[in-house]
């Protein structure tokens, strides 16, 4: 029987888990080798992640519920749809990708989240939060529509079901009554007193054929005694009120059970098995930990949701730091504290991404002025919007990938009524290891077209402070995107010192070309301007663009060329070609950014080079271009 503290075994360790190449392996163990198996699994993903890094807490919390829908349900012809994708990574070990987890978020490698076409057992792609139940439920449908005999799995956590879509999702699937099974993983509450003897009674009860039976013939005889009905249900209600936190989901149409320790594999599947036996929309509510067998994310499990190579031993994340650098989140973080300080109208607004956005020292040392509102994109920008009509300075601090759920809210309620709403957007352009989901390459495409709304993309640290600033007193709607990625430390900077609106800089006088940069490869473009000759200029505002400067430049080079950490379709070279055209100017322009691709994972650098936007790409295109 192996260790089961998951540090003291190695990677050769793993008797049960090396013959599981397959869920059908898996089906064919006796039970009682399961909690063994966990054990391993549990075990081999520390080892695996220490390496590679990767969402390690959640998938350390999924990994019995995960065994224990594998050894159930028919998968893949039964579909297991996981939200987020978090957890995913027990799931994607069983399923035939154990040798593979070493190359997890890396190029060429698997992919950190579910993705349709890796594998026949991810039914569907994830990334964003509060997904699954919606997708579940389609599948559900079109498995009813089709006569097809399949289950389906929807598994949510705590945090997904923050967002409104979720609920919408419920509603739905409780009205229609089709053939759904939802999990909610609770992973952020300690297991309640309700998780005891009392509740596992009465959650089988609920669950076996006997209860469904007299609940589903009880519901015919009373139906036709209305009042009666009426009391029954309500009489109901109360008793399982009394042990359940259920009542919402009952009353959304769903037969709802637990709260249930979700590390117990005996009452899982105990409780699940019976579930099976059941039609029509059933949610079962778990309890798990975060970071369950490893004590260092047990007792940091923020820190460990999503971390680099880290000590298996100490726990220590292993450095790749610079000296001299400090990222550009880093930099937002010291300005909104300052700023903060400075003006008491100044709210900070995140969508659960407190950690991820910097805004750690900001919550700590002005709580009254943080706010929180979950993995709710939608409501954290019509919330800045209200505040703006109150007289207070949102700032909304959020992912460019996950502004794009906002979309509506951005115009409708900040836009529309030209509301004085700071938008610091954090992951613009490439972003490495978490891939196209998390890529935030359409925000400059998707907000310049807006009316009223002004862009800048910095070109290193001080100038993003600068342009914070900018962005914070303008009176409207303003954006600062900026990369994941550091930058060399910046040099002190006024909290009141701002830029020009709409203002360009040339900061080098070439011959024949001129190179326009449009924020953070400035600092690739400033060598490779040397190295041709070309004059340079950082462009700083994407919207409003500094037309005057393009006229001067149009007519004193040959060449323009445009570059941005961004897609090229609706992008800031876009933006500049459309002005051209519109003044019918003819000096060529060659526009350089992302394709018309999903980019693929992989560093940083690596996604960059691969998409011909490292140094020694843009100087080819640039004298290929010039020379033609």
């Amino acid at each position: 029987m192996p260790d089961s503290n998951p540090l003291n075994n190695t990677d050769q360790s793993f008797p049960i888990l090396s013959r599981i190449d397959s869920p059908d392996d898996l089906r064919g163990l006796d039970q009682s080798e399961l909690p063994e198996l966990a054990d391993e699994l549990r075990a081999f993903l520390l080892h695996s992640l220490s390496k590679t890094g990767g969402h390690l807490a959640s998938g350390l919390g999924s990994i019995e519920i995960t065994i224990a829908l594998h050894y159930l349900f028919d998968t893949p012809r039964d579909r297991l749809i996981w939200d987020v994708g978090h957890q995913c990574y027990p799931h994607k070990i069983l399923t035939g990708r154990r040798e593979q987890m070493a190359g997890l978020r890396q190029r060429g490698g698997l992919s950190g989240f579910p993705k349709i076409g890796e594998s026949e057992y991810d039914h569907f792609g994830a990334g964003h939060s509060s997904t699954s139940i919606s997708a579940a439920l389609g599948m559900a449908i079109g498995a009813k529509a089709q006569g097809l005999d399949s289950k389906t799995v929807a598994i949510i956590g705590d945090g997904g079901m923050t967002a409104g879509m979720a609920y919408e999702a419920l509603n739905h699937g409780g009205a229609i009554d089709d053939d759904l099974l939802v999990i909610l993983n609770d992973n952020e509450m300690s297991i309640s007193p309700n998780v005891g003897a009392m509740s596992k009674y009465l959650s089988s009860i609920w669950s076996g054929k006997i209860y469904s039976s007299l609940r589903s013939g009880s519901k015919k005889v009373l139906g036709r005694i209305p009042s009666a009905r009426e009391i029954a249900r309500r009489a109901e209600e109360h008793v399982k009120g009394m042990v359940t936190p259920g009542t919402l989901f009952e009353e959304l149409g769903f037969n709802y059970f637990g709260p249930i320790d979700g590390h117990n594999l005996a009452d899982l599947l105990s409780l699940i098995h019976n579930l099976q036996q059941l039609s029509g929309p059933r949610m079962l509510h778990i309890v798990t930990r975060k970071g369950k067998g490893y004590p260092p994310a047990e007792a940091d499990a923020c820190k460990f949701h999503g971390i680099g190579p880290f000590d298996l031993e100490s726990g220590d994340v292993t450095s790749s730091s610079k000296p001299g650098m400090q990222s550009y989140t880093s930099i937002f973080s010291d300005w909104l504290v300052a700023m903060g300080h400075q003006d008491p109208r100044l709210h900070a607004i995140t969508p659960a991404m407190r950690e991820g956005s910097g805004l750690v020292r900001f919550s700590e040392k002005l709580p009254e002025h943080y706010h929180d509102v979950g993995i709710a994109e939608q409501h954290a920008v019509t919330l800045g919007a209200g505040m703006a009509c109150e007289g207070l300075k949102p700032v909304v601090a959020i992912y460019s990938t996950f502004l794009q759920r906002a979309y509506d809210q951005f115009i409708h309620d900040v836009a529309v009524q030209g509301l004085d709403v700071t938008f610091a957007i954090d992951r613009a352009g490439i972003v490495g290891a978490d891939g196209a989901t998390h890529t935030g390459n359409f925000d400059i495409a998707f907000s310049r077209c807006i009316p009223g709304v002004i862009m800048m993309d910095p070109a290193n640290g001080e100038e993003m402070f600068r342009l914070l600033n900018t962005a914070y007193q303008y009176s409207g709607p303003a954006m600062v995107r900026y990369p994941r990625d550091d930058v060399m430390q910046p040099a002190a900077v006024d909290i009141d010192e701002v830029v020009e609106i709409g203002k360009a800089v040339q900061t080098r006088k070439g011959k024949r070309s001129a190179l326009l940069v449009f924020g953070s490869l400035y600092g690739i473009a400033e060598t490779i301007a040397e190295e041709l000759d070309l004059s340079l200029v950082n462009m700083r505002f994407i919207k409003p663009l500094d037309e005057a400067m393009i006229t001067t430049l149009a007519s004193e080079h040959d060449f323009l060329i445009t570059l941005e950490d961004a897609c090229l379709v609706g992008g800031a070279g876009s933006a500049v070609l459309e002005y051209l055209n519109n003044e019918q100017v003819g000096t060529p322009l060659l526009r350089l950014g992302l394709g018309d691709v999903f980019p693929s994972q992989g560093s940083r650098e690596q996604v960059l080079e691969e998409y011909g936007l490292d140094p020694a790409s843009i100087q080819k295109s640039i004298v290929d271009f010039t020379r033609a």
